[in-house]
């Protein structure tokens, strides 16, 4: 895995073989943060959440990328220690990783985040709940964007504040922006 831009661009870690994620490719990484460069001020440094953190590939380009401080939730043990474990690499300090279930933890967070990532297992049987449950959180702000990865098996196009569709390969993201 590695980092693709941003103070610590061009990084690499060896993920686990042991890792159950499915990991963001970097081809499509690096376009849906082309995209997100367009709609969010990195230089104002939000704050970002990136739930289903899973390798912490999303997490770590927001920490790379400028945010201020970082939420990242992951259930799997495997996955949490190695986020953990590559953010003491990085001597990280604006990372709260949190080890626990997303649907529990969106639905008890007060806190508001300008960025909100959303990368579930494609299987995950209540994987089309998920937007929803976002858009009716406390965690938004007036113009929090909101980035949810999903298969091609999904049209998220009819939710309030839905933004646009970006398909890259067999990735594809639906992009919510809370101002519009």
């Amino acid at each position: 895995m590695r980092i693709i831009r941003g103070k610590y661009g061009r990084r690499r870690f060896d993920v686990p073989t042991n890792i159950t994620a499915r990991p963001t490719t970097d081809f499509a990484r690096e376009n849906i943060f082309n995209v997100l460069e367009n709609l969010v001020d990195f230089d104002s440094e939000p704050d970002a959440l990136d739930l289903f953190a899973g390798t912490g590939a999303i997490t770590l380009e927001f920490l790379s990328r400028g945010c201020r401080m970082v939420t990242a939730v992951e259930k799997a043990t495997t996955q949490y220690n190695f986020i953990r474990r590559v953010a003491s690499q990085l001597n990280v300090t604006n990372l709260r990783l949190i080890k626990g279930d997303v649907f529990q933890f969106v639905r008890t967070c007060s806190q508001k985040f300008d960025i909100i990532f959303a990368d579930p297992p494609y299987d995950l049987p209540d994987f089309g709940e998920i937007p929803g449950l976002i858009l009716e959180s406390e965690m938004l702000k007036d113009d929090t964007i909101i980035i949810i990865e999903h298969s091609k098996n999904y049209d998220f196009s009819s939710l309030p504040h839905f933004l646009e569709h970006r398909a890259y390969g067999s990735v594809n993201f639906s992009i919510f922006d809370m101002s519009k």
